[in-house]
C-alpha cells in the first residue's frame, strides 16, 4: 500500500509539473550587434537589423517584454549558459556541434556561404589558386570551421572577432579572399562604398555537415518550454504576414529558404 501511495504521489507531481510550463512574459535575447544587415548598431547606439526586428516580432506575438543584450560572438553561447540572457538570436546556424551545448528552435532563415575577392585579382577557388592565399573569416563560426577543414592545407586562415574587422583588413589590402554568409557579404560589404572593389567568386556552399540546417534561436537545454513557445511564434509570424514584412524591409528575395 505504501508503495502504491508513493507511486501515485510521484505521478501527480510529474503531471503537475508538465501542466505548469513557464509562461515567458519577459525574454532577454543575446544579439551580436556587429553583423549587418542582420544585426548592427546605429550611430546613436540603437540596435537594428533583420535579427533585431524578428526578436521584437516574436516577443509581440508572445505578449512578452523584449530585452536585447549585445554580446561578442566568441562568448555568445557561454553567456547564455551563464544566464546572462534567455535565448540567442544572432544568425546562429543549427549545427550538430552546437546542439551538444544548446537546443535550437526551428530555423527562421537559411542562406549559403560564399567567397569574395578583389575585382580583377583573378583568384579562383581551386587548390592550386588558393595556395598561400590569406582568407579572412569571423572566428568560431561555421565559415571558420569549413575553411579550416576543407581548405586549411592550402590557405592561411586569418580570424577576426567580428565581420567588420575582416572587412577593414580586406579594404586595406591585407587579405586575398573573404568567406562569410552570402547575404552578410553582399549587404554588409559588397554593396557598400567600402566594399565596392570586391566581388563574389566560386559557388555557394550549403553542405549541412558544415553549414547546418539554417539559422535558429538557441536556448538552454532546460528551457524546452521557451523553445516550444518560440517555435509557435515563428510559425505564427510566418502565417500572419509579419515575417514577410520584415523580410521585404531588408531583402528583395525570400530569405527563409527551402
Amino acid at each position: 500500500m505504501r508503495k502504491l501511495i508513493i507511486t501515485a504521489f510521484t505521478a501527480a507531481l510529474l503531471a503537475g509539473g508538465a501542466a505548469q510550463a513557464k509562461e515567458w512574459t519577459k525574454i532577454r535575447f543575446g544579439v551580436e550587434g556587429a553583423y549587418p544587415p542582420f544585426s548592427s548598431m546605429t550611430e546613436d547606439g540603437e540596435l537594428q537589423g533583420f535579427d533585431i526586428d524578428i526578436a521584437h516580432a516574436l516577443c509581440e506575438q508572445m505578449n512578452a517584454e523584449c530585452t536585447l543584450v549585445p554580446q561578442d560572438w566568441d562568448g555568445i553561447i557561454p553567456a547564455l549558459l551563464a544566464r546572462k540572457y534567455d535565448a540567442i538570436i544572432a544568425s546562429m546556424s543549427i549545427t550538430e556541434e552546437r546542439k551538444k551545448k544548446v537546443n535550437f528552435t526551428d530555423k527562421y532563415y537559411q542562406t549559403p556561404a560564399r567567397f569574395a575577392r578583389p575585382r580583377g585579382s583573378g583568384v579562383e577557388i581551386s587548390a592550386a589558386d588558393l595556395k598561400g592565399k590569406k582568407v579572412g573569416v569571423q572566428r568560431a563560426t561555421i565559415h571558420d570551421n569549413f575553411l579550416t577543414e576543407v581548405f586549411g592545407d592550402e590557405v592561411e586562415v586569418v580570424r577576426y572577432g567580428s565581420q567588420d574587422e575582416a572587412y577593414l583588413d580586406a579594404v586595406s589590402g591585407r587579405l586575398d579572399l573573404l568567406m562569410a554568409d552570402a547575404v552578410a557579404l553582399m549587404d554588409g560589404f559588397l554593396n557598400t562604398e567600402q566594399g565596392g572593389g570586391w566581388e563574389f567568386v566560386g559557388p555557394p556552399y550549403t553542405d549541412v555537415k558544415y553549414f547546418g540546417e539554417g539559422a535558429g534561436i538557441a536556448v538552454r537545454k532546460r528551457d524546452s518550454d521557451l523553445q516550444e513557445q518560440l517555435n509557435a511564434a515563428i510559425a505564427a509570424i510566418r502565417a500572419n504576414g509579419v515575417y514577410r514584412q520584415i523580410n521585404e524591409k531588408y531583402f528583395d528575395f525570400d530569405i527563409y529558404g527551402n
